[in-house]
């Protein structure tokens, strides 16, 4: 899909209204929503609808896929890019979810997410719950696949999304290799903050960090806040204080 379709594809789905039902399933299922101020609620129920009529979701492993799927998946993915702009998704074409843990091809052991570089994000429906049901416990699998889409976006799973200005990248650069290298040694102070799977590589630590800048947003800023600093100042929130 060129630039230019893509953008008046978007145009006219945005003049299209907002499903009064699907405001249930964000009720019901995503916490922080009702959290959001009403400027940055409209917002995020635009780049929400965009989102759900634009992607292709896929159900696998015997699971229908439906709105309360769509929403709350997309949900889940708008979140990373409200302050931020959908053409961090320009890539992604198609969200698979199965309803549980899955097994795939190229990995060892059971799943709950994975996003792959020809743009499709696989995701266990139960996981995408669990992760809403437990905002505080660092761990969100939609967040961190979602994350890698917007690692992806540059052309790259390399830990490094495209920032909103080139004067950011030598900052961001120095803190996330700082950290990085920090957990891979084991240093008590990161390891208070982010998952030892992120010491994997650079494509790991971004999406580690950025479900714990999201779901434990006070650890991070206390603990390490010049890694809480640079993932603010990319995707424009400041969840330790609520906005």
């Amino acid at each position: 899909m060129t630039g230019l379709f893509r953008q008046l594809r978007r145009r006219r789905l945005l003049r299209r209204p907002f499903p009064s039902e699907w405001l249930g399933h964000l009720e019901a299922h995503v916490p922080f929503f009702s959290r959001l101020s009403p400027s940055l609620r409209e917002d995020f129920l635009a780049k929400l609808k965009v989102f759900v009529w634009e992607k292709e979701f896929i159900g696998a492993g015997g699971l229908d896929i439906t709105d309360e799927i769509r929403v709350v998946v997309a949900a889940t993915a708008v979140q990373l890019v409200v302050h931020l702009d959908l053409s961090y998704y320009d890539r992604l074409r198609e969200v698979i979810v199965y309803p549980d843990a899955f097994l795939l091809p190229d990995r060892t052991g059971v799943v709950l997410g994975e996003a792959k570089h020809w743009g499709s994000v696989i995701l266990s429906w139960a996981a995408v719950l669990g992760g809403l049901r437990n905002p505080d416990d660092g761990h969100d699998t939609a967040t961190h696949e979602f994350a890698h889409v917007l690692d992806r976006a540059d052309g790259a799973f390399d830990g490094t999304p495209k920032l909103r200005s080139y004067s950011h990248y030598r900052t961001w650069a120095s803190v996330m290799s700082e950290h990085f290298h920090a957990l891979q040694q084991g240093r008590p102070r990161e390891r208070q903050v982010l998952d030892d799977y992120g010491a994997l590589n650079e494509a790991e630590f971004f999406a580690v960090a950025s479900e714990n800048f999201f779901e434990r947003p006070e650890r991070m800023r206390k603990k390490t806040p010049d890694l809480y600093e640079e993932l603010k100042r990319f995707y424009g929130w400041d969840p330790a204080s609520g906005t």
